[in-house]
This record gives C-alpha cells, structure tokens and sequence, in this order.
C-alpha cells in the first residue's frame, strides 16, 4: 500500500507537467480556433440565403449528431488515406476545433437573436449597415449573453481534452496512463487525474461565475 502511495505522490509533478505541456494548451487552442469557426457559422446559419443557411445547418448537425472520438478518429487515421498526414496534436487541435465550433455556433446564434429588435432599428436609423450594426452594437452585447454557454463549452473542452490519448497526445491522460501501465496502479494513477481535472474546473468554473457578475452589470436585456 506505501508503494502505490508513493507512486501516487511521485506522479503528482509528472501529471501536472502534463496539464500543463498538453491539456491547457490544447484546451486553449482548440478554443480560440473553434470560437473563431463559431462565429462564422452562427452568422451563416442567420444568413437569408438559403444555400448559406443550409450548409451552417448541416455542419452543425453533423458536428452535433456524432461522436468526438469518431471525429478525431476520422481526422487522425481516415484522413491518410486521402494523403493528408497530420501529426497527433494537430490533428487533436482540428477535431475539437471542429467540435467546439459546431456547438459554441448555436450559443453563439442563440446570444444574437436574443438581441433585441429595437438595436437593430436604433443602429439602422443612425445610418449603420449590416456589418457595422453586428461589429458595434449586436456582437459586443450577444458575446456577453453567450458567456454562460461558452464557459460551458469550455470547461467540456478541458474533460474531452482526455480524449486526445487514444491517438497519442501527451497530455495529461497519456501521461497518467504511461506511468500506471508497469505497475498496473490504473485506480490509483486515474484518480489521480481525475483530482487534477477536477481542480483545474473548479478553477475555471469560479473565474466563469466571476466573469458573468462583471458583464452582467452591462447587460440591458
């Protein structure tokens, strides 16, 4: 029993440099790229164009209708076979990029249309286009209704970020899986790195709740 404590204790820093090498920059990442794909999407899919609407419709149903692990899986090993070789991380940064953008769109769309009306019609009659209407007055107030969903899909990101093991990310999983496979402490190694996910959400989850009572304060709908 003192050994598998000891190989616990030992493991703490190895873990850790693992969050901290793979998991938060690939959380990070993968975040930044997917909000950048949401924001398109969530435009397309408010778009009056049929054709545009459609195709922002149908990749998030794609997005939302199958597996992560079969998109990382079909990025990862599928896509050789059309001659596209991707290394592990990268191809872990396109499949949750990929993830992230089809649900962060529907919050993101959700945050626009519960914009109200009359802003529209206020920036309107000021002489504001479309682009300059959505660039100053209706994106800045819809990210701020969106930053429950975001920080939502965020935190997600950072559990599904173990996912990235099964195609050789080292991370913090892989990490946790490497060390326990010789002494086959798997109960003791796991725990472990559901400790540290655990922390790094409870984290994350306070800065969420910090973030939303400052914007709140500048909400008006």
């Amino acid at each position: 029993m003192n050994e598998r404590i000891q190989l616990v204790l030992d493991s703490v820093v190895p873990l850790l440099t693992g969050a901290v090498a793979g998991t938060i920059p690939l959380t990070l990442i993968s975040f930044t790229v997917g909000l950048a794909i949401a924001l398109v999407v969530a435009l397309m899919r408010l778009s009056r164009r049929r054709l545009v609407s459609g195709a922002a419709r149908a990749y998030v149903s794609v997005v939302r209708g199958t597996p992560l692990l079969v998109q990382l899986f079909i990025i990862f090993y599928a896509m050789p076979s059309f001659g596209v070789v991707l290394d592990p991380f990268p191809s872990a940064v396109i499949a949750f990029s990929i993830n992230v953008g089809g649900y962060a769109s529907e919050a993101i769309r959700a945050a626009i249309i519960a914009v109200p009306r009359g802003q529209w019609e206020a920036a309107q009659t000021v002489g504001m286009g479309y682009r300059m209407t959505m660039r100053r007055i209706v994106l800045p107030q819809a990210l701020r209704v969106a930053v429950p969903s975001l920080s939502n899909t965020f935190i997600s990101l950072v559990k599904d970020t173990s996912l990235a093991s099964t195609i050789l990310v080292t991370e913090m999983m892989r990490k946790a899986q490497e060390i326990a496979a010789p002494s086959f402490a798997f109960l003791e190694l796991y725990t472990l790195a559901a400790a540290i996910y655990w922390v790094i959400c409870f984290v994350l989850s306070a800065g969420q709740y910090r973030l939303e009572r400052r914007l709140s304060r500048y909400v008006t709908v």
